[in-house]
């Protein structure tokens, strides 16, 4: 998941990264979080846009939320396209330049589909993953990729072939089949291909690897690949507005499927977090608060409301406030 630049000052924007998912396991869970602080918060804030969607898109609602929060949009006001967002080029000084990150990772084999584990999950060490990052460089040099070691699970890489190539974002395939997830482009079928041909280059060229042998004598998944994600270029130099504060816990839990890890971040979350954005709340502090699902997020703020507005909080708090349990539902 892309990650913000620090804000200098305390955020009023709260967006929840995997508030629910779309997992059977996650949606049977759901009905059983108590969230007595969110059920308040959401008490005091009024819905103001939806994101709908599905979970068979690149980008998820997190990821075009960040986007939108960010004012990463197209020089046309729009946001960019599904698994478009330029997120390797947004802070780069030549941010017209296609670029796009290579996170080094494990393709799983299994008997009907080959399943992608990235490389935060395979405890990546900087000494096996440069290694693995000097033999492939030469190869992408050769195809007018420039690669920078920028850490051990991420890779930066430039050129023109990754312009207009649409990516999944490693949120979405984590853990999950690939095969779906291939990096397609109809604006650039050659690039989309020369990718498709590096990853198989590199699927031999680490399997023949020293690295390969070291990582599988100390019983560690051997890194076999890598995995394309936040490609593309701006048409603009972009000065991001101040980031908003993500919590990762409920994101980490999901990812791994750790459905009682998710369960328990939850709860530190609502005890955390969101008792004190409901305090800020109450003392008439203009907030956002955004929660993401796999299918959709859902933006909510306490600014000035008109009388009607008004009027429905009070309706609606005489009932009394619905369990947040329900908002996460429709996420």
């Amino acid at each position: 998941m892309p990650t913000p630049r620090p804000a200098s000052e305390p955020s009023s924007h709260l967006l929840v990264p995997f508030a629910s998912a779309s997992d059977p396991a996650c949606r049977a869970a759901l009905p059983g979080l108590p969230l007595p602080e969110l059920t308040a918060l959401l008490a005091e804030l009024v819905p103001v846009y939806t994101d709908g969607g599905d979970d068979h898109s690149l980008s998820p609602p997190h990821e075009r939320a960040l986007a939108q929060a960010l004012g990463l949009v197209r020089a046309d006001g729009c946001p960019f396209g599904d698994g478009l967002i330029p997120w390797a080029a947004m802070e780069d000084a030549q941010p017209d330049t296609p670029q796009a990150w290579f996170t080094p990772c494990h393709f799983q084999v299994g008997m009907e589909q080959v399943t992608l584990l990235p490389g935060d999950q395979l405890g990546l060490t900087d000494e096996h993953s440069r290694a693995l990052f000097d033999a492939l460089a030469p190869y992408c040099a050769e195809d007018g990729i420039a690669l920078t070691y920028q850490s051990a699970t991420r890779w930066h890489a430039r050129g023109e072939p990754l312009r207009g190539i649409a990516c999944a974002s490693l949120d979405r395939v984590s853990g999950r089949s690939v095969e779906a997830w291939m990096a397609e482009s109809t604006a650039n079928p050659a690039g989309g291909q020369l990718l498709k041909r590096l990853q198989s280059e590199a699927q031999m060229l680490f399997y023949t690897h020293a690295v390969h042998d070291a990582r599988e004598a100390a019983r560690l998944h051997p890194v076999n690949g890598f995995w394309v994600s936040g490609a593309g270029a701006l048409d603009r130099a972009v000065k991001p507005a101040a980031p908003p504060t993500q919590p990762e816990d409920l994101r980490r839990a999901a990812l791994q499927a750790d459905w009682t890890a998710w369960r328990q971040a939850w709860a530190a979350l609502d005890a955390g977090p969101i008792a004190q954005w409901r305090a800020r709340a109450q003392r008439g502090e203009p907030l956002t608060l955004t929660l993401c699902g796999e299918r959709a997020a859902q933006r909510f703020t306490n600014a000035p409301r008109g009388a009607g507005a008004r009027i429905g909080r009070l309706i609606k708090n005489l009932l009394g406030p619905a369990p947040a349990w329900k908002t996460l539902d429709t996420l």
